[in-house]
């Protein structure tokens, strides 16, 4: 969490919770940045990019860590001019809208221009406070403003906007609503992460913000004792494939058997619920593997998962399409288990993930595309990610009137409806 000090205001003084992800340099055109800790991920390629990062990790990589009393510096970068938004989530879910405020100018940032934050001179500064844990920053740039008063609204002359959401899925959800008005292609996000936690840096319990020539804030009173703490209520645990009734979905119960779920999904956060024709279950997910799902099709006797950058993907695509209500037609329900690809012979490792009418191939180095079709059996057919082609750079796509793909080592293009390979 990064709290901020300003000018003595009337009521109260404002939290704020910030966190994490990439670097300084601006990309070329290309797929939005998807990573296990992406928010919400446009599915469509675009040519705007963003850059967000702090102060302690300027390539954007590293998962700083931070003592509660240190300060901290956003930077931000755009490859166009564009209208950027700068979304905090604490380590407990609550929101921050940290960018715009009331005292800067404008949230419009030039092509190229980095910006940084506090500003020099700036009335406010910011410090991390707490809860420890995983902070997220989340930078989403527009090509044109956004309306975003059903997310945040300035009250009275508080310099801070205050956020009508919590949580991060919530964030995500509201998100998509403000942004579904745009061009396809007008609008992308980048996320980076911090850590809050260790000892803290002297007597500091938060951040202040001061304005310049003002006296240095006194420390905070000690705070009063408080009781001794009650035993927590019981809290909601879940099992694999249990249903609100209690009842069991046994092709969830035999996956989670299946794929080691202990060592994999790690502990069930939801029921197993009705998903499109369907069900599916959430999961914590475990070390790399992140956040994941079961999936179970309706009339299948079979459960696969769908992990981390896959996962992100997928639902991006679900929600682009139809609000995240049911999976995506191009993809469909997950038809196998999800497979690590270790090194491919271009030195490539990802992953790979099967579904009813697609799928999907992910890695840090490229990102997650789909392919389906022709393109997809001829693809698989000469060895998919493992042949001399290696994994995809970006989503299978129309060509006049055709499909195309491109990949590290080569092009499948369909001619006369026949795919046709080409080497690089």
């Amino acid at each position: 969490m990064i709290q901020h000090l300003t000018r003595p205001l009337a009521h109260r003084s404002t939290a704020l919770a910030l966190s994490a992800l990439l670097g300084l340099g601006v990309a070329h055109a290309g797929p939005a940045k998807i990573t296990a800790q992406s928010i919400i991920v446009n599915p469509v390629e675009t040519t705007l990019n963003v850059d967000v990062w702090v102060n302690k990790d300027p390539g954007g990589k590293a998962n700083p860590a931070y003592r509660k009393g240190e300060q901290v510096e956003i930077g931000v970068k755009t490859n166009q001019d564009a209208y950027v938004y700068l979304f905090n989530v604490n380590a407990n879910g609550k929101i921050d809208l940290f960018f715009p405020n009331s005292y800067e100018e404008s949230n419009f940032v030039k092509a190229g221009v980095i910006r940084v934050f506090p500003t020099q001179n700036a009335k406010y500064a910011l410090t991390v406070g707490g809860p420890n844990g995983q902070d997220k920053l989340l930078a989403l740039a527009s090509s044109t403003e956004l309306t975003i008063d059903d997310i945040a609204r300035f009250a009275g002359k508080e310099g801070f906007a205050q956020v009508r959401v919590e949580g991060q899925e919530n964030l995500a959800r509201a998100l998509s609503i403000v942004v579904n008005p745009l061009p396809a292609d007008g609008w992308t996000t980048d996320v980076v992460t911090f850590q809050v936690g260790g000892q803290p840096l002297g007597t500091a319990t938060g951040t202040v913000t001061t304005t310049p020539q003002q006296p240095a804030p006194q420390p905070a009173p000690a705070p009063a004792p408080t009781p001794a703490p009650q035993p927590a209520p019981a809290t909601t645990t879940f099992q694999p494939g249990e249903k609100q009734d209690s009842s069991l979905d046994q092709a969830m119960v035999d996956a989670y058997a299946r794929l080691k779920g202990e060592d994999s999904l790690g502990k069930a956060t939801t029921y197993a619920a009705a998903w499109g024709d369907g069900l599916w279950q959430k999961f914590a997910g475990v070390g790399a593997y992140s956040d994941a799902v079961l999936l179970h099709a309706n009339g299948s006797s079979r459960s696969y998962a769908v992990h981390g950058l896959l996962l992100n993907r997928y639902l991006a695509l679900a929600k682009a399409e139809n609000g995240a209500t049911r999976p995506p037609a191009r993809l469909g329900w997950a038809a196998g288990d999800e497979k690590v690809i270790p090194q491919n012979p271009l030195g490539t490792s990802g992953l790979y993930g099967f579904f009813q009418n697609g799928a999907l191939y992910g890695t840090e180095k490229y990102g997650v595309f789909w392919l389906q079709g022709a393109v997809l059996k001829t693809y698989q057919g000469l060895g998919g990610s493992g042949s001399f082609l290696g994994f995809p750079t970006r989503d299978q796509y129309t060509i006049g009137g055709a499909w195309g793909a491109d990949f590290e080592g080569g092009t499948i293009r369909t001619v006369n409806g026949t795919p046709k390979v080409y080497r690089k």
